[in-house]
């Protein structure tokens, strides 16, 4: 008889962080995209304008795992006034070779969480210069938190200088956070004080408006953006993305529908785009020099659920954890 393993947060967040291996996981997918190995049909979203919310489906399918995860994730941004989490969600993953349902991962967005900001990784560890040391985050959310936690993996930081609209938010997330790594840190008042000495900028926003400007690129500067996952968002001036040496994304398609080569092409600009699949494969190049100006926008795919899904109930498997019930 089939059975089911039911997984809630507590049991996820016991087995699954921002650890190399997962970093790992994460970039094992990119290859695969880019070589067009990945069955990743479009995001499925569902508007809910009534209460600033928004439902994404996604999922793939990725030669080789042993599971492909569907993932319903809920971004309701009004929801930290009602004392509730922005983001939300839950993963169902089934067997690839049966389609029989294997686990149900209630994780509250959790996992969303993690492999987005393991994907941030992973783009600054193959775009920013590797003596990369003062950081810059747009925004004051659990995603800006776990960027620069999962960035520390990859590469030094010693200053970080945090922006967001809130200020009493983002000065409690450069103390928490400089206190948790041990750097120096600074509150900046607008988007172009916290980019003007950074390294690397990582913008985290849900912003509809551009935030970074192109008088805000310097050279040595990489900038990635996760943000935009939807057609009226947008976190970078067109201009932007026209301008920067090296323009990668995640998925070609997908940023130019939902991210932000969107608006550069909207613009009419050229824009020579590189996935990051083939840099990290060795097929393009990324960064060529310390004055690059690189920017990497990630617009979330369903390859990195699967992949850090898949991880997920091994661990828990391996574990003992979850509760496992008869279909």
């Amino acid at each position: 008889m089939p059975e089911i393993t039911i997984l809630t947060e507590a049991d996820l967040r016991a087995v699954v962080g921002l650890g190399d291996d997962e970093r790992r996981a994460i970039e094992a997918v990119y290859p695969v995209i880019s070589a067009g190995r990945a069955a990743m049909p479009p995001i499925m979203r569902i508007d809910v304008p009534a209460h600033h919310g928004e439902i994404d489906i996604k999922s793939a399918h990725l030669p080789g795992w042993p599971g492909i995860a569907i993932k319903v994730s809920a971004g309701f941004f009004d929801n930290p006034a009602r004392g509730l989490p922005s983001l939300g969600g839950l993963m169902v993953v089934l067997d690839a070779e049966t389609g029989v349902p294997l686990a149900a991962l209630f994780d509250n967005g959790h996992l969303t969480d993690l492999r987005t900001a393991l994907a941030g990784a992973v783009a600054a560890d193959h775009l920013a210069r590797r003596d990369a040391r003062r950081v810059a985050v747009l925004g004051a959310g659990v995603q800006a938190r776990l960027q620069v936690l999962a960035l520390a993996h990859v590469r030094t930081i010693e200053h970080l200088t945090v922006w967001g609209r809130r200020g009493d938010r983002a000065a409690a997330l450069a103390t928490d956070l400089g206190d948790e790594l041990g750097v120096a840190v600074a509150v900046a008042d607008t988007p172009a004080d916290a980019a003007r000495d950074a390294d690397v900028l990582v913008t985290t926003t849900p912003s509809t408006e551009p935030l970074v400007t192109v008088d805000m690129l310097h050279p040595g500067l990489h900038v990635t953006a996760i943000g935009s996952d939807a057609e009226h968002k947008q976190e970078l001036a067109a201009e932007v993305v026209r301008d920067a040496d090296r323009f990668v994304c995640d998925e070609t398609g997908q940023s130019g529908r939902l991210g932000e080569l969107r608006a550069a092409r909207a613009a009419g600009f050229a824009v020579d785009v590189v996935e990051l699949g083939a840099v990290i494969a060795g097929d393009a190049h990324g960064r060529t020099g310390p004055d690059d100006v690189t920017v990497c926008d990630l617009t979330g795919t369903g390859a990195q659920d699967t992949a850090i899904a898949s991880l997920a109930v091994e661990r828990c498997a391996a574990a003992g954890t979850g509760t496992t019930l008869a279909t």
